[in-house]
């Protein structure tokens, strides 16, 4: 089973710099599977229709579960989400949906992460690689790891949460939790930091 933890690699106020960071990040492993996937949260109606644009092929959907349970049936087909081709431009309707989140998932890498890093402006959003393959580093006794490689860029945002607004954008790297050596996950994280010239920033983050 997949159980990963993050550890802030590297910050920065420059979106295009915390960009090439990650994807140095992502070249350390094995690319052969990765996929990268994005998300943003959009709280004004000109943000989704700025974003409706940017990102024609992104999807929209609404995360409120309170909603979900008034009405199960989703109308609006939010809860699942509806592709931007198929959203409404009504500012009314938008209006009383928001926030609303757009995606995209799953593509193939170098797709989407520049436009998307364009488009995201003072939104909170991330990009993150998965599908990754740590090497081995046998002079650092740290094993390879594929189910829980994974690289993170949060814009605007500190907290794989999403939750916790920022003026910077940082980077993470996702390794094999160790809930009886959390040494060996900082010293993995640490090692993948620094063969792209970072180092381990902060605490982890679940």
């Amino acid at each position: 089973m997949s159980n990963p933890i993050s550890y802030p690699v590297f910050r920065t106020t420059d979106p295009a710099v915390a960009l090439r960071v990650a994807r140095e990040l992502v070249e350390v492993g094995d690319q052969q599977d990765v996929r990268v996937s994005v998300d943003v949260e959009l709280r004004t109606v000109r943000e989704v229709l700025r974003i409706r644009e940017a990102l024609p092929d992104s999807w929209f959907r609404k995360e409120d579960a309170e909603d979900w349970a008034r009405d199960p049936s989703d109308p609006t087909g939010l809860h699942v989400g509806v592709h931007a081709s198929e959203l409404s431009d009504d500012p009314d309707f938008l209006s009383g949906h928001l926030p609303l989140w757009a995606s995209m998932q799953y593509r193939p890498v170098g797709s989407i992460e520049e436009e998307f890093t364009a488009s995201v402006g003072s939104n909170i959003g991330e990009i993150w690689w998965s599908g990754l393959i740590w090497p081995d580093a046998p002079d650092s006794n740290i094993h390879g790891e594929a189910n829980n490689a994974r690289v993170s860029l949060l814009f605007h945002c500190r907290t794989t949460g999403l939750d916790e607004r920022a003026d910077d954008h940082t980077v993470l790297v996702h390794v094999l939790r160790n809930s009886h050596d959390r040494e060996s996950e900082k010293r993995h994280a640490s090692w993948l930091a620094q063969q792209v010239g970072q180092s381990v920033i902060g605490p982890r983050q679940e």
